[in-house]
């Protein structure tokens, strides 16, 4: 029980009290790591296995101090499980699991985008931009809203099902190389200079991102499962484009990136309140999941 009770709480602080503070967050000290690295410049073989490199020892690393820290609660369990014992030990594996997740301030940073456009449309992008990568500066307010829903939807993979999902499989090792994964990708894996450097990282994130994505767009409940692969397909990327096309055909909304893809093309513009709407789909979708994940870990550790 050990597991699924800390979930719950993970989830639990996350709605209360959202991120810690920087100097105490794992994702920002991943991020620091990750950026000591100038790897553009090398030849391309050398970049690959330069990154690729730097990626390993970084996973190892997080992966040990998970492990570390995971010991310790199961120490705390000896020498014999009483319910006291388990519902701290529950609370500490929680707490740790906690800054892994970021359910809170993705849906609050989505809903922002919404309330910068009723400000106006350049606050509606400046608030954007914050979010994604692309250039917001030309893009409509119908643009506006469609990238914040998509991102929305991303990163409730990302941030959220995913890393619950790698918690239930291997505990807060697996969860913590996930992040690292993902981090890693964030910021190597990027067609331009960093391309060869960030290759590992980016096909790493695609590996432990595979089977989270597709859950991630079901636990989204499109209406159509026979329109979601061929939706999601339409993006450059293996993984996002489904819980993408499984947020826009549960809105019945279009979802664009110009130049790139449409998703749903049948489907009328975003408009206000589609935000909102989209928030409110992703938390079913994030108490499905946690549910879910919880039943995982569970079965996973009665059967060994």
């Amino acid at each position: 029980m050990l597991l699924p009770l800390s979930l719950v709480v993970a989830l639990s602080v996350d709605r209360l009290w959202g991120e810690p503070p920087a100097w105490a967050h794992p994702v920002v000290a991943m991020g620091r790591y990750l950026g000591w690295f100038k790897l553009t410049r090398l030849p391309p073989a050398l970049a690959f296995t330069a990154g690729a490199l730097a990626w390993l020892v970084g996973a190892a690393g997080v992966a040990f101090v998970a492990l570390w820290l995971a010991g310790w609660v199961l120490i705390g369990l000896q020498p014999a499980t009483s319910w006291p014992r388990l519902l701290g030990a529950a609370l500490l594996t929680g707490l740790l699991l906690k800054p892994l997740l970021a359910w809170r301030m993705l849906s609050d940073e989505a809903l922002a985008v919404e309330v910068a456009l009723q400000q106006s449309l350049d606050a509606g992008r400046a608030r954007l931009s914050r979010l994604v990568s692309r250039d917001t500066s030309a893009l409509t307010e119908t643009e506006v809203r469609e990238a914040a829903i998509e991102t929305l939807a991303e990163n409730l993979n990302d941030s959220v099902i995913a890393p619950l999902f790698w918690f239930a499989v291997f505990g807060l090792p697996g969860a913590a190389v996930y992040r690292f994964a993902n981090t890693a990708d964030a910021m190597w894996g990027y067609r331009d200079e960093r391309e060869w450097s960030g290759k590992w990282a980016a096909r790493a994130d695609d590996l432990l991102s595979w089977l989270p994505a597709r859950v991630t767009a079901l636990l989204l409940w499109p209406p159509s499962l026979r329109a979601l692969p061929r939706e999601a397909r339409r993006t450059p990327s293996p993984n996002s484009g489904w819980p993408m096309a499984a947020m826009a055909l549960r809105l019945g909304r279009r979802l664009s990136k110009p130049g790139v893809y449409t998703l749903h093309a049948e489907g009328t513009a975003a408009r206000p309140g589609d935000l909102q709407a989209a928030c409110g789909v992703a938390q079913q979708a994030v108490v499905a999941g946690t549910v879910l994940m919880a039943g995982l870990a569970w079965a996973l550790r009665s059967a060994s």
